[in-house]
């Protein structure tokens, strides 16, 4: 993290903000998980358990075919649970990721739901967002998948959603104006109608108030399984490699095409935001990775090659319909923030207020 990073200070000693709140929260989350209501593995898987009785399943696991969500399926099962993999393809898988997914299903024997999502829609959407040139173009993915996830639990009348949101890897916080709220359905629609897009028809859209509906109504608790059993990446991915014909992938998110091409090339050049900085960084604070390692890959491109990258910037053209140029000019069109737009911030101060209203009551 450097002084490149928005909101970032640092103390006498060298140590920024970023890292200091990462490492206070990381310990402050131990102790938590072992005096709360789930303080362990065991009480959690017990309680899962329970609660899925006679069903065929005992919770959902959303799986991208990364490190994280894999890891997560392979632990649910070894456990001796009965997990839902569910997926999200919105018509950007790597193969290597679909590889992976069905490599993954078929050696745990557990079920997969995947959700396509039209690609003539999904390419509208994703067009209305560049044309607004807002930063936040995954919003789009990130929406989609928490969505089926939560739909999938409540189909099933499942009460636990195990993610592979973590602390470990991804618990440094997020600088801000490098994303946006991921269940601000009213920004997407109000981006695609602002410009052209198409109405949600295949698109599993979740809001604000929707989610705590999830959440207070139907009971569905979405859980950071990783933080509850010891997480390293990369024995993670070795297990992986070994039990399962894992492939690895060169930074994290880097399953989808677009995604390694949204943050590879375009959030550095169009936004200037290098998010390796964020999760080298977290691996560094969690003593998995040492810090002259991370300088070093940062001084690299963020593709394996040159080859690489042009071959996905040959697939964004053609899967998007653009010209080399209409790209060009994107990149050098200065950004908009979310908030020009609609968004959810009062449905979400409002949602947050009944939520604490019935902790309190």
């Amino acid at each position: 993290m450097n002084g490149s990073v928005p909101g970032i200070r640092f103390d006498d000693t060298g140590l920024c903000n970023y890292c200091s709140d990462f490492l206070r929260s990381w310990e402050l989350g131990k102790s938590v998980r072992r005096s709360g209501p789930a303080p362990n593995i065991d009480v959690l898987v017990n309680r899962v358990t329970a609660a899925g009785r006679r069903k065929p399943y005992d919770c959902v696991v959303g799986v991208s075919g990364g490190v994280d969500s894999s890891w997560v399926l392979v632990n649910t099962v070894r456990l001796g649970l009965r997990p839902l993999a569910v997926h999200m393809d919105n018509g950007w898988n790597s193969e290597l990721a679909q590889n992976n997914i069905a490599n993954l299903v078929r050696g745990l024997g557990v079920d997969l739901y995947t959700h396509v999502i039209d690609w003539e829609e999904y390419r509208g959407l994703m067009q209305a967002f560049f044309d607004a040139d807002v930063i936040d173009i995954e919003l789009l993915y990130d929406n989609a998948m928490l969505a089926v996830n939560y739909q999938q639990a409540s189909r099933h009348r499942l009460g636990w959603i195990f993610a592979g949101t973590n602390t470990a890897t991804e618990g440094m916080k997020m600088p801000p104006g490098w994303n946006w709220n991921k269940f601000d359905s009213t920004n997407i629609r109000s981006i695609s109608h602002k410009h052209g897009g198409p109405s949600l028809r295949t698109f599993p859209s979740i809001g604000t108030l929707s989610r705590h509906w999830y959440k207070v109504i139907r009971q569905i608790r979405w859980i950071s399984f990783l933080d509850y059993i010891p997480y390293n990446k990369l024995e993670a991915v070795r297990e992986l490699q070994k039990c399962f014909g894992y492939k690895p992938y060169p930074y994290k998110h880097y399953e989808s095409v677009f995604t390694r091409f949204y943050q590879g090339y375009i959030l550095p050049r169009k936004f200037g935001v290098d998010k390796r900085l964020l999760h080298l960084s977290t691996l560094v604070a969690d003593g998995q990775l040492l810090r002259e390692e991370a300088l070093a890959d940062l001084l690299n491109s963020p593709y394996p090659s040159q080859a690489d990258l042009d071959s996905d910037r040959a697939y964004f053209l053609k899967k998007m319909g653009w010209t080399d140029a209409q790209l060009r000019e994107f990149i050098a069109r200065p950004s908009r923030p979310h908030t020009d737009y609609r968004t959810e911030f009062r449905a979400l101060r409002h949602a947050r207020e009944i939520w604490h209203q019935l902790l309190g009551s």
